[in-house]
């Protein structure tokens, strides 16, 4: 037997006025009423009525509500879904209707440090920051329990995910000579990522998610201090290559400008010392101490 989820029909205007006239005429509806039950005479005619003017006049009070900007109120008539109010201001609608207040305003989500292995393994912790607000009340009051609870787990459940398709940093080049998208390095390309997720996960509620950031990102405690020192090998060597690659220019330079000005003629031996002693000198990290030759130009 083949069963079809039922969702609600999405949110709908609902059938409300201004309150100011509804209060006026219940006003005097119960106080015409009221008066007219004290100073009844013995008679039974003015009793009878003046006690269902009075109850119709405090029915009609019933119906009133206020609505603040960015609150929405949800009618509900015996069941029956019936519209969304979102006019601030005082209202009038069905007394017989009930009614649900839901916030539509923004609404930030801070969500906990949770400890997930990226996409090679690593442990890592990561946390996110998440801008949304409630965008069709009817989806978020009618087809989920509780819509504040679902965007909790539903956030969790996506940074997870998200934590999971990508590596923490730079590793080995892929195909192309370029280099992975990671969590470090593509913060732009990753807090798109996770905004697509989570309005995937979070549409069927009526939830519209507007921002969503990483607020948290580092090595789980159990491998932070062997992580730190790869990085920090890595960035020396980076370092190191920098400065090598900037030494052999320089010695290529000198050693051509040398020989185009005809300031010494130098043979290979001669050559291949002075590039031993400049590059000693370019990528050496002491301070150098020259040595002044005072003999003749081989001596």
């Amino acid at each position: 037997m083949n069963s079809k989820r039922s969702t609600v029909t999405a949110e709908s205007p609902a059938a409300s006025v201004s309150g100011f006239l509804a209060l006026a005429i219940g006003l005097v509806l119960a106080a015409v009423g009221a008066y007219a039950f004290t100073t009844a005479s013995r008679g039974a005619a003015q009793v009878l009525w003046a006690i269902p003017m009075c109850a119709i006049g405090l029915f009609a009070l019933r119906g009133l509500y206020t609505l603040q900007p960015g609150q929405a109120v949800l009618l509900t008539l015996f069941g029956n879904y019936r519209g969304t109010d979102r006019v601030s201001g005082l209202r009038w609608a069905n007394p017989f209707c009930s009614r649900t207040r839901v916030s539509v305003r923004a609404h930030n989500l801070n969500s906990e440090k949770i400890k997930v292995n990226d996409k090679r393994g690593n442990p890592i912790e990561i946390a996110a920051a998440v801008v949304w607000r409630v965008e069709d009340t009817a989806h978020a009051t009618f087809d989920v329990e509780n819509y504040i609870e679902y965007v909790k787990v539903q956030s969790e459940a996506a940074i997870r995910h998200l934590a999971s398709s990508y590596a923490y940093d730079d590793g080995e080049e892929i195909a192309g000579g370029k280099q992975e998208l990671t969590l470090r390095g593509g913060t732009q390309e990753v807090s798109l990522a996770l905004v697509r997720e989570l309005e995937e996960r979070l549409r069927p509620a009526g939830i519209l998610i507007e921002d969503a950031k990483i607020s948290h990102l580092a090595y789980a405690p159990e491998i932070a201090g062997a992580m730190l020192r790869r990085q920090q090998a890595e960035a020396v060597i980076a370092a190191r290559q920098k400065i090598v690659l900037g030494a052999v220019t320089m010695v290529e330079m000198a050693l051509k400008g040398l020989s185009e000005r005809q300031v010494v003629e130098l043979d290979d031996e001669r050559k291949a010392a002075m590039v031993s002693n400049l590059m000693v000198v370019l990528c050496g990290e002491g301070d150098v101490r020259p040595v002044i030759n005072t003999g003749t130009l081989y001596g």
